[in-house]
């Protein structure tokens, strides 16, 4: 916190009328936080910050026009001394690590406990990286799979392959299977890796820690 600063600033960006009163009187009634500026929509958020600016961000990602995921991005930008911490009720494991990817550096359901997250706010501005415990169950789970893409068993047979240099021909005669069996899980890999080549599929898996 600046010398001058007594509080730690807060924004809220939430469609819910309720929960964005609830959420205000919380934070400003606690010791050390105000709450500066609050919006229903992050198209309205992004128009215009007002000052002082935010230390911390609580961001919905459920909300009417731009999502929070989508603009996380913008809103970084927008506020690049702003830490964005993600307040919902979703916890699907793929908007988990896109907001993660997109810039957030905390995730928490909106069940927690109100010290719950007037502790992750301080925390969160201290340079922490707070996750409700369920979130961060999803979290470990993906570094232990190392699989974002969900491949079968086979299909990862074959990327192990591929990345090996070996050719579709050398793929068949070492699994046991016809070239065109091959044919047919390389182009399985390639739509769920999101690639188009031999090249990009060994990129990605080795920048993903797959082989």
């Amino acid at each position: 916190m600046e010398k001058n600063q007594p509080h730690i600033y807060v924004s809220i960006i939430e469609d819910d009328t309720l929960i964005l009163t609830s959420l205000t009187q919380l934070i400003d009634n606690a010791a050390g936080f105000k709450v500066v500026s609050s919006f229903k929509t992050a198209d309205e958020a992004l128009k215009a910050f007002p000052k002082p600016l935010p230390d911390v961000l609580l961001l919905d990602i459920d909300l009417p026009g731009t999502s929070g995921v989508e603009a996380l991005p913008q809103l970084n930008k927008l506020l690049p001394k702003t830490n964005i911490l993600m307040l919902t009720v979703n916890e699907s494991s793929d908007l988990v690590f896109q907001s993660l990817q997109n810039g957030a550096v905390g995730y928490l359901l909106k069940g927690n406990a109100p010290s719950k997250l007037l502790e992750s706010i301080r925390e969160v501005f201290n340079g922490g990286s707070p996750m409700s415990p369920s979130i961060a169950r999803k979290v470990i789970g993906s570094f232990q799979n190392q699989d974002p893409y969900k491949l079968s068993e086979r299909e990862k047979q074959v990327l192990q392959k591929l990345c090996n240099g070996s050719n579709n021909s050398k793929i068949a005669e070492e699994l046991f299977v016809s070239v065109n069996t091959v044919k047919a899980h390389i182009k399985n890999i390639y739509e769920k890796m999101h690639v188009h080549t031999r090249a990009e599929v060994v990129s990605k898996a080795i920048k993903n820690k797959m082989v």
